[in-house]
């Protein structure tokens, strides 16, 4: 490329739209939590500068490899990928359809028979396995059956669930398996790549979707309301099945990086006062200078820990996790013991067994929920006054107290004075709410009142627990 002012060689520039959609793209990524640096966005500019732009898979890669750290953030950076660099845009997505197909115009219309033939092409794509194919008829399927009137006249929308609903892939999974068997495949075999074709194909039209919303409310819109964040920005009180199993595997290798860095902080506070006579001792070999300080050993200190939480539907799954954070964490405290309530409450210290599989110990605290409720509503000031009178001696000068729970109190007694008294007999106690701030006080929530007693912190997903671990504990 030749500088137009002086005619000199120059590396190849961005234009001014493609740096303000390259900059939106980096940005909407660290909204989802992605942590893109400075330097990591500057590398991605000279690896696009020296590949070709005509080649989206290219510059897909290109990104990945310069902005995604995780295997865990691929499918959100897809995504929003997705929305900021679309395959198709505008009416070209229609005209690709119609072009590609090479038998004539594409078949118009929603009706009944217009459907009917659709999911005849549909199933024959997805039993051959034609992967260009479905993509063509994932454009058109949302374009046909996944319109929506707009908010304005002359406005439109599109919908992914609309279509899915009206087409429904789902059942026409028998149809593929039929046909993969009479390729020879077995039973078990055509079910399982009849299950995954079928999901492909469903991703293929919601991201579809995303597009043309994107292209009428702007990329921005979107990646707001329609991304998922990556599973550690992502609210315990929201996870869906298989959400909770990734966490599941995420939650190990959250606790041993934990582990390490509270060791290493552990370990440089472990420095005492300045031992000044030793300090000066040493000095003599340097002519006086003290290039080397002495200091006396620090008694090393560690808290017991008391993790009393709310077990209810609501934040079943938050408290959970927590709990298994806390007891993959025990060997940085003298002691863990753990109390789980609804109204009623519960020790479950013993369900964390050395060695125990994660599956189980998740299936025992799922089952000691009942052991925690006896009129089966939250309680927490029954709860609180409970926990004083069964378990007060779990309390002392070196205990650290985790209360887990989103302080909604189905309008009962609070107990503050069971709370303070609670506070009072710790060295330390903290609050941990899953619900967004902007909800405290909202209805039955009292997370203001609590929060006057014991400090509430917001902690909504992997992220936060971990951030908090590391600061307080």
């Amino acid at each position: 490329m030749r500088c137009e002012s002086c005619g000199c060689a120059s590396e190849p520039v961005l234009s001014s739209g493609l740096v303000d959609r390259h900059i939106a793209f980096l940005e909407a990524l660290r909204s989802a939590g992605l942590p893109v640096s400075l330097a990591e966005d500057l590398d991605a500019v000279a690896a696009l500068s020296a590949l070709p732009w005509d080649s989206r898979p290219t510059v897909r890669a290109a990104y990945a490899a310069t902005l995604v750290k995780k295997q865990s953030q691929r499918p959100t950076f897809d995504a929003l990928f997705d929305v900021y660099f679309p395959r198709l845009v505008g009416e070209g997505a229609r005209r690709e359809v119609t072009d590609e197909a090479g038998d004539g115009p594409t078949p118009s219309g929603d009706g009944g028979d217009a459907l009917a033939e659709f999911r005849e092409r549909l199933a024959e794509a997805l039993a051959a396995g034609d992967q260009e194919r479905l993509a063509q008829l994932a454009v058109e399927m949302v374009g046909r059956f996944g319109a929506m009137p707009g908010r304005g006249p002359g406005l439109s929308s599109w919908s992914a669930y609309t279509a899915l609903q009206r087409v429904a892939p789902s059942e026409l999974v028998d149809r593929i398996v039929r046909a993969l068997l009479a390729d020879g495949r077995t039973e078990e075999e055509a079910d399982r790549v009849a299950g995954r074709r079928v999901g492909a194909f469903t991703r293929q039209v919601e991201d579809d979707a995303r597009r043309r919303i994107a292209e009428e409310k702007g990329p921005d819109h979107v990646a707001d309301v329609a991304v998922k964040p990556s599973i550690d920005r992502l609210d315990f009180t929201s996870a869906r099945r298989a959400d909770l199993e990734e966490m599941r595997r995420q939650i190990y290798p959250l606790a041993r990086r934990l582990a390490t860095r509270l060791t290493q902080e552990h370990h440089a506070r472990r420095r005492g006062p300045l031992d000044f006579r030793r300090t000066v001792r040493a000095s003599i070999s340097t002519g006086g200078v003290p290039l080397t300080t002495h200091h006396r050993p620090k008694r090393p200190h560690r808290n017991e820990l008391v993790v009393l939480c709310d077990v209810s539907g609501s934040v079943a799954n938050f408290a959970q996790f927590t709990l298994l954070l806390v007891f993959a964490l025990r060997d940085q405290f003298q002691k863990v013991r753990a109390f789980t309530f609804i109204d009623h409450v519960h020790e479950v210290s013993h369900h964390f067994r050395p060695g125990a599989d994660v599956a189980d110990v998740m299936a025992d605290l799922a089952a000691s929920a009942s052991h925690a409720a006896l009129w089966g509503r939250t309680n927490y000031g029954r709860a609180f006054t409970t926990f004083l009178d069964k378990h007060g001696d779990a309390l002392g000068p070196k205990t650290s107290l985790l209360v887990l729970g989103d302080a909604r109190s189905n309008y009962s007694d609070l107990a503050l004075d069971a709370l303070v008294e609670i506070e009072r007999n710790t060295r330390h106690a903290w609050w941990l709410n899953p619900e967004a701030r902007r909800h405290w006080d909202t209805g039955d929530s009292v997370a203001g009142r609590y929060a006057d007693v014991v400090p509430m912190v917001e902690c909504r997903n992997l992220t936060q627990l971990g951030a908090f671990v590391t600061d307080r504990l």
